[in-house]
């Protein structure tokens, strides 16, 4: 392999340099494909080094004394022309004591420099490759000044990019050293001819957009700068330039060969006798295995060494139990002298397809995925260790063992913590260019760009091979499947043989060891799992579209998942809210998206960067918890509940459910009456029927009984605790009854009824009720049930509303359902009442109010029932001829109440919000919670704050005086201090932020039959599943209101 390496270098080096003479006679470098680095150096595999062992061990670069950082602050300049740049500003006479200053990292526009640009898929420059317009292409001019050591004398230095811009030119004390392109890609250069002893300093000329801007046309913000860090590392006349360590598991997945290929260099005029030799240590520094090989250099040059050793029983490394080990490379000269140490962390681990399934160490695994961007909320692309970190305890602790790092490598630290903590990941190159199409438009079907394309691969590749969580390599993202990818796909798999290599352009074809395509339909991934002969699972590389209030049917995808062996699960679009944190004129904080920062000139996508299951301050939103629930490695089944025979199947593959412990409950109308505990043995990826000691219950009419079922840690790690809950269940007996029971006649005296003009008041006791009758036609708004107060105290604000709406959520939008179905915006306000009837009973007075739909050519019917005690039963009954209206969004009604009832106490799904098709995480129960707390701030505003299997509910202000509402059937519920229209901007968005939604003076209730499901599959158009959504036909719909006084 080192051999083959060696020929693609040599061929790599060879075609850049012809192209750069060519490129001469196109003009600007940053204009020509063909010119993507000059004097870079080639990636290879990132470490430091250190003149100890002990140091090497903990490789903390800041302990090396060949490590200088030059983060910081440097001075900057900004122009937003080309033609405007200071030109000689790199000469080591310039004058910059005027100029301003940047912190690198850091990005150009969040520190005052340009406009921060989100668009998805249009170029955000004219579409003309590979050119870019030169009135608006910023340059960003740095200088830094540094002291080079004193201890670097005579010896090598280079200059380390983490990440460069998307065109750079570098230049040493007024000398030019090279050029890069690539915002996301590192940058090495050779610096030691150009420093001297003392000050020196560095200058960088860079550009906004070049040529390989068309390669980086990521869905995110479009920020330049440096995203990542700069230093300087310093190295023997003969150092260890790279390494490749390959530990390689045999057929039993027991013992393992560790294959080290490494490559020394030698800048010397002389020929060098050294000798390696690599010693592995285990977790506690004890030595595992030590070999050592002399090499004899040739002059200024690499020379390749392979050392092999056999490594007994090793611990495996997996997201599950990621076992590291380090691997200290020591450089002798010939006299046994320490030239050098380096370190890296490997583990031993394997990665293949097999029988057409994906294995881990042999084991079937299930690809549990997210996929990330880098993004803070306030640095943009700069993503600090703590942030990772945060990010890492919620994957860990809600069930995400797999990221895919959209669209680019990530930095480097983030490869280290996912070794260390236990991800898998698909590393991906950085290269998209959908927005020039998937056709031979694509510059992938140009073999001017070949070499732009594979640079980037080889980069991906060569810097991230010794990391184990690396499983699998992504050729890129979304940039057709041209001719130039069955060359990367070539590469890659002749160059390491240890991993699959996916494209999802490349569908079904053979440049693709996994089929993995994106947003695909349950139908679709069902369908390809029962296709004969398939020799490669299907695994999704985005899925789930979370933009918004999303994440309907995660559930049934998952189902579908575990039943057939072929689909091995998916990526969530995506982690995290690319929402900027900003201010508005009144100090008020927003997270702002495409269109802001006055960036309206440029084509935008609006809030189609907002699609993370977390909030860009890394606080989850509701969406994570459903994905939590689907995650979970424990399922939990019913078998004979009236037995306590549940079944649990371990979706571990290298975990025995030894290592939890579990409880049950059992609970009786939301309430606990019951629990135990217990512990069980099973092995990974098996299940087993167990019997639990419940005791025996009869259940009754108006009863329902559920037993939970939890799993806790039982260690704590550094990432999740002790006492996590990592999977639960909410099993219910199937006699159940608790909606069968008869409502009791209520005796006592019978309401009074009496009548002034348009207005009915029924007294029963200390209660009134009021109804508006008025049979105007520009009053019939007003109507129904309009005050409702016991001794003189209202609840009620206004009168009862029907809804058939809500306000549209992103998936909403992206299916036109604001357009679609907007005649049921204001189906119900515009409603005319033809005629109301009072039917007189023994206990009760019912007013019937007969009401015509105009707008949707409809009849509806509410009767309230006011009884002897005060509570009023409501029934509606919903009817239709109309057969152009085939669907209805919502059924219900919309009650308004005084905001001093702020107390919310309910029976049914929660605590989190939850909709008819993402309510797998919400178990039955009661629970309390202040109105104030109800409100979901989705960033771009929109339908939030649902409870689904709503049985009652109870809101009251701080005396224990409110309206208690309970049902015959499961409602929807919503409890807010705003009103839904407060959240609908109507047939657009209108760029609405959080910080326009204030709350109002009031408590609007929400009670549904019914709401349809909010989708997940994708945002641009799919509708939710069939069985969550309603057709427009005959509905019927009850509660009952009353008023409490706890």
């Amino acid at each position: 392999m080192v051999n083959t390496k060696t020929c693609w270098i040599t061929a790599f080096i060879l075609s850049t340099l012809f192209f750069r003479i060519d490129g001469k006679a196109q003009g600007n470098d940053w204009e020509n494909p063909a010119v993507f680095q000059i004097n870079r150096l080639p990636a290879r595999a990132t470490f430091m080094y250190y003149p100890e062992k002990n140091t090497a061990i903990q490789d903390n670069y800041e302990l090396s004394p060949y490590y200088l950082t030059l983060n910081g602050q440097w001075k900057f300049n900004w122009v937003p022309k080309p033609a405007d740049r200071p030109v000689n500003f790199y000469k080591t006479d310039y004058n910059h004591s005027n100029w301003n200053e940047i912190s690198v990292p850091g990005n150009w526009e969040l520190n005052g420099y340009g406009t921060p640009i989100y668009t998805n898929i249009i170029y955000p420059f004219p579409k003309n490759p590979p050119f870019i317009p030169h009135h608006d292409n910023p340059v960003g001019s740095y200088i830094k000044e540094f002291e080079l050591p004193d201890s670097w004398q005579g010896r090598k230095v280079f200059l380390h990019f983490q990440s460069g811009l998307a065109a750079m030119y570098v230049w040493v004390n007024g000398e030019k050293v090279g050029y890069h392109q690539g915002n996301k890609n590192q940058a090495e250069f050779d610096i030691t001819t150009f420093i001297k002893k003392g000050k020196n300093k560095i200058a960088i000329e860079g550009y906004r957009w070049s040529d390989g801007s068309y390669l980086e046309d990521q869905d995110f913000w479009r920020l330049s700068g440096f995203d990542r860090g700069i230093y300087l590392y310093s190295t023997s006349q003969v150092r260890i330039a790279d390494f490749f360590a390959k530990p390689r598991l045999d057929q039993n997945y027991k013992h393992a060969d560790l294959t080290v290929e490494i490559q020394v260099e030698n800048f010397s005029k002389q020929t060098r006798k050294t000798t390696v030799e690599i010693e592995l240590l285990d977790a506690n520094a004890k030595t595992i295995t030590k070999r050592s090989s002399t090499v004899h250099l040739t002059q200024d040059g690499k020379t390749p060494l392979t050392i092999t050793q056999k490594v007994k029983n090793p611990d495996l490394w997996s997201a599950e139990t990621p076992h590291l080990y380090t691997l200290l490379i020591r450089l002798t000269d010939d006299k046994n002298q320490t030239l050098e140490y380096i370190s890296h962390r490997i583990g031993f681990r394997s990665v293949e397809i097999k029988d057409g399934v994906l294995l881990v160490n042999g084991k079937y695994v299930l690809l549990k995925g997210v996929n990330l961007h880098e993004h803070h909320p306030v640095n943009g692309h700069v993503v600090d260790r703590e942030t990772m970190i945060k990010d890492l305890k919620l994957m860990k602790q809600f069930n995400i063992n797999a990221v895919r790092t959209s669209h680019y490598p990530q930095q480097e630290l983030w490869y280290k913590l996912c070794d260390e903590y236990g991800i898998y990941l698909i590393d991906e190159a950085n290269i998209e260019s959908h927005g020039m199409g998937y056709g031979k438009e694509n510059m992938a079907f140009d073999p001017a760009w070949d070499l732009a394309h594979l640079d980037r691969t080889y980069s991906l590749v060569e810097r991230d091979k010794n990391h184990p969580s690396v499983i699998i390599w992504s050729l890129g993202n979304e940039a057709s499947n041209g001719d130039v990818f069955k060359k990367t796909y070539k590469w890659i798999k002749e160059r390491d043989q240890s991993r699959p290599v996916q494209y999802e352009q490349a569908a079904e074809n053979p440049e693709t060891d996994i089929v993995c395509p994106m947003y695909a339909t349950i139908e679709r991934i069902a369908a390809y799992a029962q296709k004969p002969d398939i020799y490669r699972p299907l695994i999704q590389c985005e899925y789930s579209h979370a933009m918004g209030n999303s994440s309907g049917n995660l559930k049934e995808y998952w189902e579908t998942i575990r039943a057939h062996r072929a689909l091995q699960g998916g990526f969530i679009w995506d982690w995290v809210d690319q929402g900027l944190l900003t201010k508005d004129e009144n100090g008020n904080a927003y997270f702002a998206y495409g269109g802001d920062f006055k960036s309206k000139h440029y084509h935008h996508d609006e809030n189609f960067c907002m699609n993370g299951v977390i909030w860009p301050d890394r606080r989850p939103n509701p969406q994570l918890y459903e994905v939590k629930k689907v995650y979970q490695n424990i399922q939990i089944k019913a078998v004979d509940l009236s037995k306590g025979i549940i079944s649990l199947t371990n979706e571990f593959c290298f975990t025995n459910l030894n290592q939890f412990q579990f409880s049950w409950n059992l609970i009786k109308n939301g309430t606990k009456i019951h629990e135990g505990k217990f512990t069980t043995d099973i092995a990974p990826l098996s299940s087993k029927e167990i019997r639990l000691n419940i005791p025996q219950i009869t259940i009754q009419e108006g009863e329902e009984y559920f037993l939970n079922i939890y799993a806790f840690t039982t260690k704590g790690t550094d990432l999740v605790p002790q006492g996590h809950n990592v999977a639960y269940e909410q099993l219910a007996f199937s006699n159940n009854q608790y909606f069968n029971a008869i409502v009791p006649e209520i005796s006592g005296t019978k309401p009074q009824l009496t009548k002034k003009n348009n207005i009915l008041e029924i007294q029963a006791g200390d209660v009134t009720a009021v109804f508006n009758t008025d049979l105007n036609p520009n009053e019939s708004y007003k109507t129904g049930l309009q005050q409702y107060a016991k001794n003189g105290k209202q609840v009620l604000e206004e009168s009862l509303q029907p809804n058939f709406w809500r306000a549209p959520i992103d998936n909403d939008f992206g299916a036109q359902v604001q357009r679609k179905l907007s005649v049921w915006r204001s189906a119900g306000y515009n409603r005319l009442l033809k005629n109301v009837e009072i039917k007189e009973g023994n206990n009760s007075v019912t007013v019937i109010f007969n009401y015509r739909l105009p707008d949707v050519g409809a009849d509806y019917v509410q009767s309230y029932k006011v009884r002897a005690d005060g509570s009023i039963l409501s029934d509606i009954v919903y009817t239709t001829e109309n057969k152009d209206l085939t669907e209805i969004p919502r059924f219900g009604s919309v009650i308004t109440l005084p905001v001093s009832f702020d107390n919310y106490m309910y029976y049914g799904r929660g605590p989190v919000e939850n909709y008819v098709d993402r309510n797998d995480a919400a178990m039955l129960g009661i629970y309390e919670s202040k109105v104030k707390d109800q409100y979901v701030p989705y960033l771009r505003p929109q339908e939030n704050g649902n409870k689904t299997d709503v049985r009652w509910l109870t809101l009251t202000d701080g005396d224990g005086f409110g309206l208690r509402v309970e049902a015959p059937q499961p409602m929807g519920v919503t409890a807010l201090h705003n009103a839904s229209e407060d959240f609908d901007p109507g047939m657009t968005k209108k760029h609405m932020h959080i910080n326009d939604i204030y709350p109002k003076n009031e408590v609007v209730l929400s009670l549904d039959l019914f709401q349809r499901g909010l989708g997940g599959t994708n945002s641009w158009g799919r509708l939710p599943l069939d069985e969550y959504r309603y057709a427009n036909k005959t509905y019927r719909f009850s509660y009952q209101l009353s008023i409490i006084q706890k």
